[in-house]
Order: C-alpha cells, then sequence, then structure tokens
C-alpha cells in the first residue's frame, strides 16, 4: 500500500531511521546512464515555467501535485528550492535540478562519475 506525502513526512519525523525507496539506482541499471540522464532532464520539463525554462516557486507549486506533494506547504516549497539553487537566483535550472537529483540519492552518490563527463558538467544539458 502507498503512503500518501503526509504519511511519509510523518513517518520520517517520527521515525529518523525511516527510508525512502530510492529507484534512481536501478533505473540506471535498467535504462543505462545515458537513458537515465533523459529522464532526470524529461522531470525537469515537466516542472518547468515553460516561459522561464527553469523550476520556479510557482511552477514546483503548480506540479507538486505530479510529485505526490499536493500537500506541500509554502515554506517547503522554498526550502526545496534554496537546497539545489546554486547560483541564488531562487530557481532551479537544469543543471541544478540534475545535482540536486544526485544528491537527494544515497545510492547515486557512490556512481555519479560514471555519469558526468570530463569536464566536471552532468551530461543533462547535452541531451535535450
Amino acid at each position: 500500500m502507498m503512503m500518501t506525502a503526509n504519511e511519509n513526512r510523518m513517518a520520517a519525523s517520527l521515525d529518523p531511521f525511516f527510508d525512502f525507496e530510492d529507484y534512481f539506482p536501478s533505473m540506471i541499471v535498467r535504462l543505462g546512464a545515458e537513458g537515465f540522464i533523459g529522464e532526470l532532464c524529461h522531470g525537469f520539463q515537466l516542472l518547468m515555467d515553460g516561459e522561464k525554462g527553469v523550476i520556479t516557486f510557482e511552477s514546483l507549486k503548480r506540479n507538486s501535485l505530479v510529485l505526490g506533494l499536493e500537500d506541500m506547504r509554502d515554506d517547503e516549497i522554498v526550502c526545496m528550492l534554496r537546497e539545489g539553487d546554486l547560483d541564488g537566483d531562487g530557481t532551479l535550472n537544469q543543471m541544478e535540478f540534475c545535482i540536486l537529483m544526485f544528491r537527494l540519492s544515497p545510492g547515486l552518490m557512490d556512481g555519479t562519475k560514471q555519469l558526468v563527463d570530463g569536464s566536471g558538467r552532468s551530461s543533462c544539458v547535452n541531451v535535450i
């Protein structure tokens, strides 16, 4: 049985050892590195503001249902943006989004060298 976003948050807050299912490593095995990066980029495109080309507070709030986070408070959305916002503009560009997804996946942190080219930049921007 799937837990709702509220149930996930409640379980995580009550149990510091609560763990979520990290599907990213198995996705890499199934899709390959390039396919996985393509899926990350597709996720970015679904969440971004179509006119601005970045994920904004408004676009993330509007798409929170897609993420199963319909009950997310505004301050939690702002925290998510801040977590990934490397250039301080209050939004997430495609590179920041890809980096954030890697950082949030414990299973990927050990294998990130496979998905990064020699320049240290994610291949995500090269897929589109």
